[in-house]
């Protein structure tokens, strides 16, 4: 049996990856403040495993709970692999520096950036005597890799998942590679992220004329196609610590 725990399950690329998941010889735990009872019934239809935590994710101080509760309904015997898809995030504030308030970039650097530390540190700690395959998966951006004006807490909570992907890597291979992780970029996805993005104003997000055609122009990918591509990832042979780009498979 393989396991799937995976933030932000219940819309956009979080629902298309469990889509694509469900099967009977998978269980899969999706984490958020929604139930799907969408993907119960496919779910249902395919005699698949699924269970909804709720969960607020930028709440981080009942993260420690969720993770042991789930492990708690994990069999390590009989488990072949389990993973971790910390899918989960925000694109708010987009403000300039010096326009943002407090409360807002904490949210960003929460649900961004600490909630996945946190989620990777309590599943590496419930992996440490696990036999089978462990992995984790962190969802990235090309906003990691180059400033955008409006997004100074996107691109900075994102270029921090980055490294502490790459920080993990790093040590997991001293360990023998007991845990591997991985970052995923997915590239520009027809979600509803993106009608925040073409919501803001010009003012606040320089680019904004550029995001909005490429949804007029039918340029951003669905997440059902991105979500097929990072399954088959999965499958793969993996390098501890990488940052993969959908821009690779396309």
């Amino acid at each position: 049996m393989d396991y799937y725990i995976i933030t932000g399950g219940s819309r956009g690329l979080g629902e298309a990856i469990i889509t694509e998941l469900l099967d009977k010889d998978k269980t899969i735990f999706y984490l958020s403040r929604t139930n799907n009872l969408t993907l119960e019934g496919f779910a249902r239809g395919k005699h698949a495993s699924i269970y909804y935590e709720e969960c607020d994710l930028s709440e981080v101080s009942q993260l420690k709970a969720k993770i042991k509760s789930i492990f708690s309904k994990i069999d390590l015997l009989k488990a072949k692999k389990i993973t971790l898809i910390n899918n989960a995030g925000i694109v708010d504030p987009i403000k300039n520096v010096g326009d943002a308030i407090e409360e807002e970039l904490s949210l960003n650097v929460k649900l961004n950036l600490l909630a996945p530390m946190i989620m990777s540190e309590y599943f590496i700690n419930e992996t440490k005597e696990f036999a089978g395959e462990a992995v984790i998966v962190n969802i990235t951006s090309g906003a990691a890799n180059r400033p955008i004006a409006g997004w100074s807490a996107y691109c900075s909570t994102k270029a921090g998942l980055n490294m502490f992907t790459n920080t993990i890597g790093l040590e997991q291979g001293e360990r023998e590679n007991k845990v591997m992780a991985i970052a995923f970029s997915p590239g520009i996805m027809d979600t509803e992220m993106q009608g925040v993005i073409r919501a803001a104003e010009k003012k606040d997000f320089s680019s904004i004329d550029q995001f909005r055609e490429y949804h007029q122009k039918g340029m951003l990918r669905a997440p059902s196609f991105v979500a097929n591509i990072l399954v088959k990832l999965l499958s793969s042979s993996l390098e501890n610590g990488r940052v993969y780009d959908i821009k690779e498979f396309v």
